[in-house]
């Protein structure tokens, strides 16, 4: 299938690492520019150069993403090369740990690296998005639906995030724009498998968690993800805005006490 995303701008903020690099692969693969955002220097121009290896297109924008001026400055950057923006994935954020007994501070700053940086990125993108007809895509967590405990800032703001999908998606359908979000759960990403490993028995800790998986009792895979955010991203979903979509194996919305392999 053609996504028609050839020659698109697509900016991708965290967009070198974990489900970030699997997005910016997945644009790059369909003929886009991606304008990787983000404070990943190393990563960032190993993913140009190994990207470019292969005839694709992406170049690495190097800003803090709670710096309002710095989002704005690599935005003006990215406009000043390519002359537009078609598409703006917010993907960049962190499950950081802030929760009801943190200092209020913390809170805030959590609420800053994890939803006030998408406001204003789009802010600083909608003169090129309204003259593109584009698209925003939010990536979510299913925190913001099911809860974890101990990470009230991260919960907090995706969940702002999937109020503002729609309340984007709303805004911005008189300028032809369309707002979604996707939704990941266990995800398998290098940070993830880090992270297991680290336990005392990997083996067992990964086989636990993928039987709370319904479907296929297995991790999704960041290229699952990434396939999903170009479908939705591309005019192949023309007449889809306001949705959040869980990518998830049903980890989220179907009962997870069901045993039936």
């Amino acid at each position: 299938m053609n996504f028609e995303l050839k020659d698109k701008v697509v900016i991708v903020t965290g967009g070198a690492k974990g489900i970030g690099e699997a997005i910016t692969r997945s644009f790059a693969g369909e003929g886009a520019n991606v304008c990787i955002l983000g404070r990943s220097v190393e990563e960032a121009e190993k993913l140009v150069s190994d990207l470019a290896a292969w005839g694709q297109k992406a170049e690495s924008f190097v800003c803090e993403l709670t710096d309002e001026a710095a989002v704005r400055a690599a935005v003006g950057q990215a406009l000043a090369k390519y002359g537009r923006i078609d598409v703006v994935v917010n993907n960049a954020g962190v499950n950081d740990g802030v929760g009801l007994r943190s200092p209020v501070a913390d809170f805030r700053q959590s609420l800053e690296r994890n939803i006030v940086y998408c406001f204003v990125l789009v802010q600083a993108c909608l003169g090129a998005l309204i003259a593109s007809k584009g698209s925003i895509i939010n990536i979510g967590t299913k925190c913001a639906t099911t809860g974890q405990g101990g990470t009230s800032g991260y919960s907090a703001a995706k969940g702002a995030m999937n109020a503002l999908t729609r309340e984007w998606a709303l805004d911005l359908a008189q300028h032809g724009i369309r707002v979604n979000a996707v939704i990941p759960a266990e995800v398998m990403t290098p940070q993830y498998e880090r992270w297991i490993s680290q336990l005392p028995d990997p083996g067992a800790a990964l086989e636990k968690i993928s039987a709370t998986i319904p479907f296929e009792r297995r991790m999704t895979t960041p290229q699952e993800i990434a396939d999903t955010v170009v479908f939705v991203a591309s005019p192949r979903s023309s007449h889809t805005t306001g949705q959040i979509l869980y990518v998830d194996g049903g980890y989220t919305h179907l009962d997870r006490a069901c045993t039936v392999s």
